[in-house]
């Protein structure tokens, strides 16, 4: 006979699940419709949800409710839910990719310059910032640790929410579009990679072979991938395609997907995500490597994208926004002087990186506006940062104040991003669509 106290505490927990999430979508479906009518990208709206909704506002204005809505009950179905749908949208980012805008020299040479530019300016002036503020902000934490926590966190591109606002503004397919996504992909590896590396450091496990040992692993399946797997999934994909009949039970044109190829393709992702996790560098980028696999395969992407990734960007997306949302909490900086901390960090923030990719864009020998929309773009941070700081803050690496500041960076910028596109986009002669335009 099942426990009935065990059976209870199931239903509860259900209850509060179904609850938060009823609560989570429709929060950030309004707030998606009032950001892209104040002509932000709507995931701007939605991260703007999570704060609405967390101890910044709701908490702070009606704390019994709050507390009743998401403390009652543990946080890890949420956190599952709202990792899983970051995984499935970074497949579809990578089933967005272009390679043939890579096959240039110029563009290559341009991608080498962005990257480097985007991460080098922002972690040295964030390791100096680290340096100049640990007494103040941080006296009980090493200062090592710090710095190095803090020039990482400066160093961070949003790859998902770029991947959104370059689909919203139509950029997607176009050579900008491809050079930023792939320069803030490899930015990002890079960024989780030294995040590991500043882990062992902090935790005296760092070893020169050890890291060396896990960065030829890391290469080794992503090669892997590209020239073994990639040709064996493809064929195996393409013939599943071509012997479905394309009918239903009734005898009408079909036009989703087999079950066998979504069957496959989902238990892809989920390998994959648990490949790269296992190498250190989180689940999440397992879904964009198999993403880049599949993004040329002709009747796939376009039948994905209707059949699987509104579900994504309408459910699995906002939950994620907003959960992350729910652990900030601005209230936390009491004090000018923290305040004054708070703009400075901004500032080497901003500066660092769009300086860094536009003197890469322009070594890249991209003219000056491209350069300024390429730094643009790679100045957004969203909820890749959130996801790294919050890693530093469970760790030990930064306190709540360090924590609150960045949060708070990392939503600005990405609000800066929309605003700062219009401004470059119709100079390079883009057309922005309608629904973006302000």
């Amino acid at each position: 006979m099942p426990n009935q106290s065990a059976v209870h505490h199931l239903e509860n927990l259900l209850f509060f699940t179904l609850l938060q999430l009823v609560i989570i979508i429709i929060t950030a479906r309004l707030a998606n419709v009032a950001a892209r009518k104040l002509g932000q990208p709507g995931a701007v709206g939605e991260m703007m949800a999570g704060l609405i909704l967390g101890p910044s506002l709701l908490g702070a204005t009606f704390p019994d409710a709050f507390a009743w809505l998401f403390k009652s009950v543990s946080a890890e179905p949420i956190t599952i839910i709202s990792q899983i749908g970051l995984t499935l949208l970074m497949f579809q980012i990578g089933t967005d990719f272009e390679f043939k805008h890579l096959k240039s020299t110029a563009n290559r040479r341009a991608l080498a310059g962005i990257t480097l530019g985007s991460i080098a300016l922002p972690f040295a002036l964030g390791f100096w910032l680290g340096d100049l503020s640990q007494p103040y902000l941080a006296p009980n934490i090493a200062k090592l640790p710090y710095c190095l926590f803090a020039a990482v966190a400066m160093s961070i591109t949003a790859v998902p929410i770029l991947g959104r606002i370059l689909r919203e503004f139509d950029l997607n397919r176009q050579k900008i579009g491809v050079l930023a996504i792939t320069a803030a992909a490899a930015n990002d590896v890079v960024g989780w990679f030294m995040l590991a590396v500043v882990s062992s450091l902090a935790m005296a496990k760092f070893s020169v072979s050890g890291t060396v040992i896990q960065l030829g692993l890391i290469v080794g399946f992503m090669l892997l991938c590209w020239f073994v797997v990639r040709p064996l999934l493809s064929r195996y994909l393409t013939y599943l395609l071509r012997t479905s009949d394309g009918t239903d039970a009734a005898g009408v044109k079909d036009d989703t997907l087999p079950p066998t190829v979504m069957t496959t393709v989902l238990a892809a992702i989920m390998l994959a995500g648990i490949c790269t996790y296992k190498l250190g560098i989180f689940a999440i980028f397992g879904g964009f490597i198999m993403g880049t696999l599949l993004h040329d395969l002709p009747g796939f992407t376009e039948k994905w994208r209707r059949q699987v990734g509104q579900f994504v960007l309408v459910f699995f997306l906002p939950v994620f926004f907003t959960y992350t949302g729910l652990r900030t909490n601005i209230a936390g900086l009491n004090s000018i002087q923290l305040w004054q901390w708070a703009a400075a960090f901004f500032a080497v923030a901003v500066i660092s990186k769009v300086v860094g990719a536009y003197i890469g864009a322009r070594i890249g020998r991209l003219n000056h506006h491209e350069a300024l929309t390429i730094g643009y773009l790679m100045n957004t941070r969203a909820l890749m940062e959130l996801i790294v700081l919050n890693i530093g803050y469970d760790l030990g690496f930064i306190p709540q104040s360090l924590f609150t500041m960045l949060v708070m960076m990392a939503i600005a910028t990405t609000v800066m991003t929309g605003p700062l596109l219009r401004l470059t986009l119709r100079r390079i002669g883009h057309v922005i669509p309608k629904g973006i335009d302000a």
